[in-house]
């Protein structure tokens, strides 16, 4: 079925600019009515006084002047003044929020626990990342107790589970992180059981999460609506692979809320991947979505921002129908568990902020780098943000701008 013209997923806030304009139409007629009986009252008042001066062939007559007529003559204003509309009431400005965003992070595994509760992997970044009113992480990895994973039976040299003791998720809290996405392959590493310990552990610690199927969460930051869908190729989450369900769900989103925020996990990995292809991507047999196509439709149905993570190397941003969508910001952080040097070193925080209306303002790209053993620092030599402009203008032309720290504004 073709979609309307019209963003079916924003037609609840049209509805409501189309019935504010009916009320303020209202309030003009009454205007208009209130002013059409004070110049009657006002004509009728005048004709009194006009007899009471010269039409009753006393000794004054049409050239002597009356005494000031007095009650409702005298009292009302001129035509003029009652014909002057009341002035309308200013409207409130939009309300602007930051939304920040970060890669992959995985909080510990097998491979490595960072030390001081998990603090260890994100004390660099902790002022940095409480700077934005909804920091967001992709988290790659569950927060549970010893029990079966994935990768029971298997080679551990090809099959990677996640896993941090529960208590670790204070540690992400402590951080600055207020949401997690949890679509993505990681999440399922120790199956339901896993999931549910770490969903019972974000929410202990007051953190939300999106990216289970059918799964729409809504916060309020500073008075603002936001829901926020998760997607991934796989069966545990909202699958990034079923376009129509995709629109449905984020048309859902959008009648819940002001903005709509879609976190999506996919793309083929590896240091060669840093284009943002056309088509279906393909990794390890596994169909990693066509991240293009499903872009576009997320925003056709009401997203305002698309926030991508799995290629584990920084892509382009785009800009589609005055939307945001950030393909990948590579790897954020991980205890000895993720490929560095080179490419595959570079990160990003993005922070955008956007008004209710889902008017972009501005957004900043802050530049990182993984030292080891997976610690996230700033770049003050900005090297990720030169990258992904260069990345921006090739795969997609027309884009934000950066300038040399990585800022963008919008006109």
């Amino acid at each position: 079925m073709t979609d309307s013209p019209l963003d079916p997923g924003r037609v609840h806030l049209y509805q409501a600019t189309r019935a504010e304009r009916r009320r303020r139409l209202r309030r003009r007629r009454l205007l208009a009515l209130g002013a059409a009986l004070a110049l009657i009252v006002l004509l009728g008042a005048s004709a009194v006084a006009l007899v009471t001066r010269g039409g009753d062939g006393g000794a004054g007559g049409l050239g002597t002047p009356s005494p000031p007529a007095t009650g409702i003559a005298a009292a009302s204003p001129s035509p003029s003044q009652s014909l002057m509309p009341s002035p309308s009431p200013t409207p409130s400005p939009p309300t602007v929020i930051e939304i920040g965003w970060v890669g992959d992070t995985t909080p510990g595994s097998q491979y490595g626990m960072p030390p001081n509760g998990g603090r260890a992997l994100f004390a660099n970044m902790r002022s940095q990342l409480h700077k934005p009113d909804l920091m967001i992480a992709n988290l790659e990895g569950t927060y549970s107790t010893a029990g079966p994973s994935k990768c029971d039976g298997q080679d551990s040299g090809l099959c990677f589970a996640f896993q941090a003791p529960p208590s670790y998720v204070k540690a992400l809290s402590w951080a600055g992180v207020d949401f997690v996405n949890l679509a993505n392959n990681h999440t399922n590493d120790y199956f339901g059981r896993g999931l549910q310990q770490t969903t019972k552990a974000l929410a202990g610690a007051g953190i939300e999460y999106a990216g289970l199927p059918g799964e729409v969460t809504v916060v309020k930051v500073d008075g603002v609506r936001v829901a926020v869908v998760g997607f991934s190729p796989y069966p545990w989450n909202a699958s990034i692979n079923d376009i129509a369900g995709a629109r449905r769900l984020v048309r859902r989103a959008a009648r819940q809320a002001d903005l709509v925020v879609v976190l999506m996990h996919g793309g083929a990995e590896g240091a060669d991947k840093t284009h943002t292809p056309r088509g279906t991507e393909i990794a390890f047999g596994e169909n990693r979505g066509d991240l293009r196509v499903f872009s576009h439709a997320v925003v056709d149905a009401g997203a305002d921002l698309v926030l991508g993570s799995g290629p584990h190397v920084i892509r382009g941003i785009e800009r589609y129908k005055k939307r945001l969508i950030a393909y990948s910001l590579g790897n954020f952080a991980g205890w000895d568990n993720f490929g560095t040097g080179g490419i595959l070193s570079l990160s990003g925080l993005l922070s955008v902020k956007i008004d209710d209306t889902g008017k972009i303002r501005s957004g900043r790209w802050l530049s990182l780098y993984l030292g080891e053993p997976g610690v996230p620092h700033v770049d003050s030599a900005n090297t990720s943000a030169h990258l992904v402009q260069q990345l921006s203008a090739a795969d997609f032309g027309q884009t934000y701008r950066l300038d040399a720290k990585g800022s963008f504004t919008v006109k």
